[in-house]
């Protein structure tokens, strides 16, 4: 974590208490209670921690009437303190200084005792050594509280001034009670951790995962290809050939998605482009030209489902509009309106015959756009052009994905 923005030159105005005067006390109180509730409401509405710790600090000092608050971050591997956050100190030393985490430091002792700790006078104690970061700013007293986080001390929130004016217990009581606002929004803070770290992991494992899915669909297709290469039978390739493009298509799925950052939807423009790229390759007598609007953004198995009806219709028109010939197919992935888009594609041949309906056949390839529009709850138009037919497919966007 970064360190928050020093506050190093910011001092806080200490105002001596005067002796019998319960009036400033019972203030000071309502004060401290109003500084718990903006430290809580401010953690609730989920503030950085590094912003909570700078409040916290600033807050927590004028709540004391102390000069100095800083926040102690315990780092176990060096049995150290580092100023984590503070207000008051002199340039240079929140986020490089450190503090013994043994008997050398008040914070040390509060953290080995497991208790808050007050001294009021730290010139005469005993039980520890006086830090010579704080001899160096002249500080007389310190008070220091456990801070918790994530099941385990995170380090100490401490308060040091140079007054003569002594802590007392109710002071503890405000102190810990910033320090536990503090420690949670510290849980808050690994745990929200914690899940960015298992949910980028989960999109890692899922582009690999897509990715291995396509290499083995690539695999397969490409045997099927090769099947077909020997087969023997015209038909039989022809068929083969077919279903290896249809195992394309859906690899390409997968390609796009482990591409991306998201693997329920999917850009459905983009995808088709890039399958009629692979196409241009498989249908090389014909010349693949697409259309494109990209930004139409659907449910990943509704992109297949429309990749896999554009397949046929390319597959149909180089075998029937051109017989082998050389020619244009034409695919373009539009708008339509608000709620549907449409998919076309055309080829420039020879065109069907007037008592002759394709969509009517029940050729596999008709059977599997067939039920794809179905599933797609789309429609399908055919328009007879001079040259040429153009089959129009309209499917609606439903929710935004």
């Amino acid at each position: 974590m970064s360190a928050p923005n020093e506050r190093e030159s910011e001092k806080v105005e200490s105002k001596p208490a005067k002796a019998g005067d319960p009036s400033r006390g019972l203030q000071q109180r309502i004060r401290q209670q109003e500084i718990l509730a903006e430290l809580g409401v401010s953690a609730l509405q989920g503030a950085s921690l590094d912003q909570l710790l700078t409040d916290t600090v600033r807050l927590t000092a004028q709540g004391l009437d102390a000069e100095f608050c800083k926040v102690l971050e315990l780092l176990p591997s060096e049995n150290q303190f580092l100023v984590r956050a503070g207000v008051g100190w002199s340039r240079g030393v929140v986020g490089v200084a450190k503090v013994g985490a043994d008997l050398d430091s008040p914070a040390g002792y509060a953290l080995r005792s497991g208790q808050p700790v007050i001294s009021n006078h730290l010139e005469k104690e005993t039980r520890f050594r006086t830090p010579e970061l704080l001899r160096q700013h002249g500080v007389r007293r310190a008070m220091n509280v456990i801070l918790q986080g994530d099941g385990k001390p995170y380090g100490i929130l401490e308060v040091d001034s140079r007054s003569p004016t002594e802590f007392v217990e109710q002071d503890i009581a405000f102190l810990q009670g910033a320090a536990n606002l503090l420690g949670m929004a510290i849980e808050r803070e690994r745990e929200e951790r914690k899940l960015r770290a298992a949910l980028a992991r989960n999109e890692a494992l899922l582009k690999e995962m897509n990715h291995r899915v396509k290499n083995s669909l690539s695999i397969v297709g490409s045997m099927l290809r090769l099947q077909a290469n020997d087969a023997g039978d015209e038909q039989v390739s022809e068929l083969l050939n077919e279903a290896s493009h249809r195992v394309d298509a859906i690899a390409k799925a997968h390609d796009q998605l482990s591409r991306g950052s998201d693997v329920e939807c999917m850009d459905v423009g983009k995808y088709i482009e890039a399958l009629c790229h692979d196409l241009d390759e498989s249908v090389a007598q014909c010349d693949m030209r697409t259309e494109i609007d990209e930004g139409i953004v659907i449910a990943t198995d509704r992109a297949v489902s429309t990749a896999l009806i554009v397949n046929e219709f390319i597959a149909n028109a180089a075998k029937y509009a051109y017989e082998s010939q050389s020619g244009i197919i034409s695919v373009k992935v539009a708008r339509q309106g608000s709620e549907n888009f449409i998919v076309s594609v055309r080829d420039e041949g020879a065109g069907m015959p007037d008592d002759v309906d394709p969509r009517n056949r029940k050729g596999l390839g008709m059977r599997i756009v067939a039920s794809f529009t179905r599933q797609l709850s789309a429609t399908i138009e055919m328009k007879k052009h001079d040259p040429g037919t153009e089959f129009i497919v309209s499917i609606p966007l439903r929710a935004p994905c």
